[in-house]
């Protein structure tokens, strides 16, 4: 293929999809071995909607979201630091999923609301695959920290004499960096893979930020051995997670249920209870994302399970496990008259 010929194929790249920017850049690599390629270096984020009359309300209304879903993890964060009375296990688990949500939420959120406000909605190819990696790590740590929470609860409840020596800070500061380490680690795999791919069809990501199936979706390279491989580690992952969370909070019900007090037996479960319907939550929109990718669904459906994990929960988590937690009102309280 010449040069003219290599043209005329950019041109029909540009002209597949309905709509690009005029700033598109492509760069043209030629190898005597496979051909004439061509990489696109940058992409557009369509975003959640096309509608121009939806774009300011989705703003504000995530805007208040992404405000909130701060001031509510990093508040938290704060909490537990200042006051000495909660640097225990528990809260330090607490601190730990907060900082998680946190950086979950900041990887996609502020992206899509440049996107509102914008006509550009370019994103380069290193911006767009940093994006994934900060939020794959951040769930992924997110998944391990849940079951290093719901062990904790465990202890705590079913034995409660072995708690503090087992549940040290030493131990669930170790328990803390495993699963921070296997959480960042992890997507590493799948970045290295995303370097192996050539995007060529498209520019454009129909998705509001850089979601890796989306990627695969616009790739000229056989993705069928990174798709396997996200398969994979998301059944063993998210089955081994859930199942551990599971069997704990089931040690944990059954414990509270054989408790006397009545009071106290309805302040557990109703803790319980939260915790599990956040847990559910979490892991119910992972499971439908990338253990059935494709299964027949409608590409909204995908943004709005989507928009749960990478939303929704960061902003429910805070007020879920802390809401009615009275020592973390009590410590605010102590902040505040100080």
């Amino acid at each position: 293929m010449d040069v003219k010929a290599a043209s005329s194929f950019v041109s029909l790249v540009i002209h597949k999809d309905d709509w690009l920017p005029n700033n598109v850049k492509y760069v043209i690599s030629f190898s005597e071995s496979d051909g004439n390629k061509t990489q696109v270096t940058e992409f557009v984020l369509t975003g959640l909607t096309d509608r121009p009359g939806l774009q300011v309300p989705l703003f504000l209304v995530f805007l208040v979201i992404y405000l909130t879903t701060m001031v509510g993890n990093l508040g938290l964060i704060f909490i537990i630091w200042k006051d000495p009375h909660l640097h225990t296990p528990m809260y330090l688990l607490l601190g730990s999923l907060a900082l998680a949500d946190a950086c979950s939420s900041s990887s996609v959120t502020p992206r899509m609301l440049m996107n509102f406000l914008s006509n550009n909605h370019m994103i380069s190819l290193v911006e767009c695959i940093t994006q994934f990696y900060i939020f794959a790590s951040s769930a992924n740590t997110e998944c391990f920290l849940l079951v290093v929470m719901a062990y904790d609860r465990y202890v705590a409840i079913c034995n409660p004499l072995l708690y503090p020596g087992v549940m040290s800070n030493i131990f669930c500061i170790q328990l803390l960096s495993v699963s921070y380490i296997i959480g960042f680690l992890h997507p590493m795999l799948h970045v290295s893979l995303l370097f192996r791919l050539t995007f060529c069809k498209s520019n454009v990501i129909h998705y509001f930020y850089c979601e890796i199936l989306q990627l695969f979706e616009i790739s000229c390279t056989d993705p069928r051995v990174n798709t396997l491989l996200i398969f994979i580690f998301s059944v063993f992952i998210q089955s081994f997670t859930f199942m551990t969370i599971i069997i704990s909070y089931s040690y944990v019900l059954f414990t509270i249920l054989k408790k006397k007090s009545e009071k106290g037996r309805s302040k557990a479960f109703s803790t319980c209870s939260a915790h599990l319907l956040s847990v559910s939550l979490f892991y119910g929109t992972l499971f439908f994302m990338y253990v059935c990718p494709g299964s027949g669904r409608a590409e909204n459906q995908d943004k709005i399970y989507s928009v749960f994990y990478t939303i929704i929960i960061p902003l429910l988590n805070p007020f879920i496990y802390s809401l009615r937690n009275q020592e973390v009102i009590g410590a605010l309280r102590r902040i505040i008259n100080t």
